[in-house]
């Protein structure tokens, strides 16, 4: 195998997608249109909320859907697929219509993120990908997010590539990681390609070239005299990094005026090290050196190690950010909801289950977000069918759909719409926003959370409602179907 040939993304589908294609092509339903959704059922490690992040890597997949010659060479070697199937594929594109919520956005179980609504093999088809990139990004922006909010305001690099599960975990990986927060990578690929600031000094082996600690030191300092970040701990961190660090700072940087340098630890009691170090500074005059630390951090070491005093300014969480190591599966699914007739009437579909957890929400879906007016905080989420709208100057009356007994009257609220149009009969129709731009946004959608929903441990539980229409839709197919 030619491993430098660039792939063809649209072959990267589960095998049943093809079948399942050929199947609808041969039995009349190739024009039916479908909608599915892709929503997931549980956030990640127990947390409140989800953030949204990888569609701008499905509208470059949506774009660029074809099959080569060589992909139909492959199918019909396979002897499952009927010529006129085959050569239906030779002109294959993407003709529908996709929803779906700006990357960035917090989201909760059971609402439709992606919404495609198009004819049957062309949505399914697209499933695994759109599973693959929404899952992925989606999993390493919440974990980012869990790391940035453990931090309280101090900087979070990204550190992860060497464990990533792959070259394109890593690249696009650190993205998501930006979109949850981050500052920066150690990525170079990923700001190359993405704008994510890449950044890094040296490791142990600069130390080690040297013949000594301080060499090393001093050789970095006037290599890179407005970037001297050194490593004190290659040796003994107190009795000789952190010592040699303040010599090469008082040799080489304090003559030229510089006070923006900075020492890193990868190992050792870190809330005990930089209280000393911190001290030994500061005691140098060196009151500006910024502290950097890492060696395999999350969101709960970070935590507890700023309770205990350390003094840190840099966190660079690795492995366990960019593998999102407690928890590595975002378990986004793709469900069908509903099917359309050449009348364009719609009929909502339901998938059952004796796991109550994995009964569907049916039909074509609008998702409000219902803001107060007072306080600007999100109080609660509500499905609609496509065709109802919420009226937001009246009172709004809301209830558990697991629970029905438990309702709420919603007052003196803004509705939003989180779905928007992305692609409309095959054409985009959706202007990306800049990294910076949806990071930002992640940021203020974030904070019109309360508090108790961006709790580590055990969380308020952000209420995803349906309204009565939906809901009794739902109990209809659930009693016909049951």
């Amino acid at each position: 195998m030619n491993t430098e040939k660039k792939l063809n993304m649209t072959m990267l589908c589960d095998f049943y997608e093809l079948t399942m294609g050929n199947g609808y092509f041969q039995n009349g339903y190739k024009d039916r249109i479908v909608y599915f959704d892709v929503f997931f059922r549980q956030v990640p490690d127990e947390g409140g909320f989800a953030i949204a992040a990888g569609l701008e890597q499905l509208i470059d997949y949506i774009q660029q859907l074809h099959f080569t010659p060589e992909d139909l060479a492959y199918l019909r070697g396979r002897n499952l697929f009927c010529e006129e199937f085959l050569e239906y594929l030779a002109n294959f594109k993407f003709t529908g219509d996709i929803y779906a919520v700006p990357e960035g956005t917090p989201m909760f179980p059971r609402e439709p993120m992606v919404i495609v609504r198009a004819p049957a093999i062309e949505a399914q088809l697209i499933e695994t990908f759109t599973l693959l990139t929404i899952n992925h990004q989606s999993l390493i922006a919440t974990k980012a997010n869990r790391v940035v909010r453990a931090a309280k305001g101090r900087t979070i690099l990204e550190f992860g590539s060497r464990r990533a599960q792959g070259a394109d975990a890593a690249i696009v990986g650190a993205r998501a990681a930006f979109i949850g927060g981050i500052s920066g990578t150690a990525c170079a690929l990923s700001d190359q390609l993405y704008g994510v600031p890449a950044g890094g000094t040296m490791a142990h082996a600069w130390v080690q070239m040297f013949d000594s600690e301080y060499e090393a030191f001093k050789a970095y300092c006037e290599t890179y005299p407005t970037n001297a970040t050194l490593l004190v701990d290659t040796y003994n961190t107190l009795k000789s990094g952190v010592p040699n660090a303040i010599r090469a700072f008082n040799e080489v940087l304090k003559p030229r005026g510089i006070t923006q340098c900075g020492i890193r630890l990868d190992s050792g009691d870190m809330a005990y090290l930089t209280q000393q170090a911190r001290k030994m500074l500061d005691d140098a005059g060196w009151t500006e050196c910024k502290i950097s630390v890492s060696n395999s951090l999350d969101e709960h070491l970070i935590r507890d190690i700023l309770e205990q005093g350390a003094q840190i300014d840099v966190f660079g969480v690795g492995e366990r950010l960019i593998t999102a190591k407690s928890e590595p599966v975002f378990g986004g699914v793709y469900k069908l909801a509903a099917v359309e007739d050449e009348a364009g009437n719609i009929t909502p579909k339901i998938k059952l289950s004796e796991n109550v957890g994995k009964i569907t929400v049916p039909h074509f879906k609008k998702v409000y977000r219902l803001y107060g007016n007072n306080t600007g905080k999100a109080i609660a989420d509500y499905m609609t069918v496509y065709d109802e709208s919420v009226d937001d100057s009246q009172n709004l009356e809301i209830f558990d759909p697991r629970a029905t007994w438990k309702k709420k009257t919603v007052y003196d609220f803004t509705a939003k719409e989180l779905l928007v149009p992305i692609f409309l009969k095959g054409e985009c129709v959706y202007q990306s926003p800049s990294l910076p731009e949806i990071q930002e946004y992640c940021r203020q959608q974030v904070e019109t959370l309360w508090e108790e929903v961006k709790r580590f441990d055990n969380p308020h539980n952000y209420y995803v409602d349906l309204s009565p229409k939906l809901w009794q839709i739902q109990q209809d197919l659930l009693r016909k179907n049951g």
